[in-house]
């Protein structure tokens, strides 16, 4: 019971070795993260299309419950651009203008999606995940990035657009673009260019001045808060709010109140489909950034632990006026080049996002919206990546088909049905992959006791033995294909008096398969071939015993296939 306790409550495990080395460790981390945190928190909040003060709700309580329950060390929790981007869709869909009631569903969306995580954690299903292949998790986010770029562009431009795909997004913008406020447009692009100077050059510049690398590395995690600083002190003193230029505006001051208002039941049946590919999305990145951190640290990550932890962050967005949160790959690679070392980082995290809540909010008045636009566009870049998709059409043209098809969904139509189709189409592949199994006519090596394909190497046949080496599991799906190629063999090649199937590939059998084979070797028989099997795997061994095929087989099961050929061609084949 007591190790159940440690793995359910992982600071039971860490907790135990935590020391003053790891304190200072995680607190410097913490230091970092929350200084990224702070402008990308407010953006990601008005991506989402919530007030500014929604995304440092999500990023307080969240990091405590996935600090407690969670197993990465690196991993940081909290608002990230593609979630904001399919809670924006979620909402919009609704049709819903009032505030009130956007915060009302973002808050029940975060505990939908936080249940739905808690109870895959429980029941163990984080396999389910695994229906996003990694061509669909690409193509979704690399179109996800785009799609935030061009919703940027108005906050940039200083125009009023809408529309949740990019060509009504463009079209509308082209159509305003005599409607540029031109400040606002160098408060954005200036903003964008100098970010962009901080992310790619001024680390090398700063420890090509002498400045020690943790300190640089602070400098240029602080960029966009000194971005931020700098517009609200030129907008403020400046009176830009007054000539056109869009702001934050007032941002309430202190923590969040705890507390549950959900939507109607209306209403969060219309949220399910959306909450759950959140889950989805969500889960994926997580576990896949939180496993490539851990490697580098020789660490384990249990992805049914981070299914609850993930759960627990979401519910407790939800119950603090939050919206859902999942672990961000910047943010976290950042965490971990700071040298987090334990849960306790993301903890501290949220003790800094309560400081600034707290304290910084006023301040944060005269933000330009424009600056946040800009803080999202260089976040996003790193999310699009053209490479991964000709990567996949020189090694599989299906993933490639998979991948474009989801990034050009969601461009066009929206992400919920951009994801929905990369899945569906990703699975109907799958399924034609499986429909048409790999077999192999197989004969031996000359001087051996092994036997490969005839088409890839010199090998020993037998006119009289039909030898197939199977390559696949047996299901309904496939069973008719090997039929038809068996059935083919034999019609053609009157020689054939017995036929081999070397199992030594698969591990199932399903029950329509079995049937399969019982008509099989019935048409065999009738035409005077005996069917056998060879290198049959323990597990399938046993499933067949508890059947009527073996008892009906007309030939035998060989340990080996070169058992096989000796026994049913001893003159070619004896050794």
């Amino acid at each position: 019971m007591a190790a159940d306790w440690h793995k359910f409550f992982p600071p039971l495990t860490w907790g135990r070795q935590y020391n003053a080395h790891h304190f200072g460790d995680d607190l410097f981390a913490a230091l970092i993260v929350t200084i990224m945190l702070i402008p990308q928190s407010l953006a990601y909040a008005l991506l989402a299309g919530l007030p500014a003060e929604v995304g440092l709700y999500a990023s307080i309580l969240p990091l405590v419950a996935y600090g407690l329950l969670g197993t990465s060390s690196s991993l940081a929790v909290g608002p990230v651009a593609v979630v904001s981007l399919m809670t924006a869709a979620a909402i919009g869909n609704l049709g819903v203008d009032d505030p009130d009631t956007k915060i009302l569903l973002a808050v029940g969306l975060a505990c939908l999606s936080g249940l739905m995580l808690c109870a895959m954690g429980i029941l163990r299903l984080g396999f389910l995940a695994n229906f996003l292949s990694h061509p669909v998790i690409s193509g979704f986010i690399s179109a996800s990035g785009l799609l935030i770029a061009a919703s940027q562009l108005k906050h940039l431009l200083g125009i009023s657009a809408s529309g949740h795909h990019v060509p009504s997004l463009l079209v509308e913008l082209f159509t305003r673009l005599d409607e540029i406020n031109l400040i606002t447009f160098f408060i954005g692009f200036g903003t964008l260019g100098f970010l962009l100077f901080m992310r790619q050059k001024c680390k090398p510049l700063l420890l090509q001045w002498g400045v020690p690398p943790k300190i640089a590395d602070i400098m240029v995690k602080a960029g966009p808060v000194a971005a931020v600083a700098v517009t609200i002190m030129l907008t403020a003193f400046g009176g830009l709010d007054q000539q056109g230029v869009a702001i934050v505006g007032s941002i309430p001051q202190g923590l969040p109140s705890l507390g549950l208002q959900l939507p109607s039941s209306e209403m969060l049946s219309a949220l399910f489909l959306p909450a759950l590919l959140i889950s989805l999305v969500g889960f994926v990145e997580s576990v896949s950034v939180a496993q490539t951190l851990a490697a580098k640290k020789r660490q384990h990550i249990d992805p049914d632990q981070e299914l609850l932890g993930l759960g627990a962050a979401n519910i407790a967005s939800g119950l603090s006026g939050g919206y859902p949160v999942t672990g961000g790959f910047a943010r976290s690679v950042v965490n971990f080049d700071a040298g987090a070392a334990t849960p306790a980082a993301g903890i501290f995290t949220a003790f800094g996002i309560g400081l600034a809540t707290w304290y910084l909010t006023p301040f944060l008045f005269y933000l330009p919206k424009a600056t946040l636009a800009a803080t999202i566009m260089v976040a996003v870049l790193s999310l699009v990546n053209f490479k991964s998709l000709w990567q996949a059409w020189s090694y599989s043209k299906a993933d490639f088909f998979a991948q474009l098809s989801t990034m050009l969904v969601t461009l066009s139509v929206g992400v919920e049905l951009g994801i929905v189709a990369g899945v569906g189409l990703g699975l109907v592949f799958v399924l034609y992959r499986l429909s048409q199994p790999h077999a192999a006519v197989v004969g031996r090596v000359p001087g051996t006791q092994h036997y490969r394909n005839v088409k890839r190497h010199h090998v020993h046949t037998s006119a009289h033995v039909f030898a197939l080496r199977l390559d696949e599991n047996l299901f309904f799906a496939n069973i008719r294909k090997l039929e038809d190629l068996v059935l083919m063999e034999v019609a053609e090649n009157k020689d054939v008096r017995d036929v081999v199937l070397m199992c030594s590939a698969v591990n199932f059998i399903d029950f329509s398969a079995l049937e399969g084979l019982e008509e099989l070797n019935h048409r065999l028989e009738d035409a005077g071939v005996r069917l056998h099997l060879s290198e049959v795997k323990g597990p399938v061994m046993d499933r067949l015993q508890r059947s009527f095929f073996l008892h009906a087989l007309s030939g035998e099961i060989f340990l080996s296939q070169h058992e096989a050929m000796v026994t049913l061609d001893p003159q070619h084949f004896s050794t």
